[in-house]
């Protein structure tokens, strides 16, 4: 897999974003199911651009 973004070989789940969005009806996408990934150096360029930022939480516990 690679990155939609940039191209980049996209190694194992945690270097990407993995974005699935099935549009609804009413909207110019009617029944059309986009799928796309992004690494993280994409990630972090893209949502320094956003006006809200992404909320950020942090796990307490990392299970193995």
């Amino acid at each position: 897999m690679k990155c939609n973004v940039c191209g980049q070989l996209l190694k194992d789940k945690s270097d990407y974003i993995e974005i699935k969005k099935e549009w609804g009806y009413f909207s110019d996408k009617d029944t059309q199911i986009h799928e796309f990934r992004i690494c993280e150096k994409c990630y972090d360029r893209i949502v320094k651009q956003f006006e809200i930022p992404p909320r950020v939480t942090e796990k307490n516990e990392i299970l193995s």
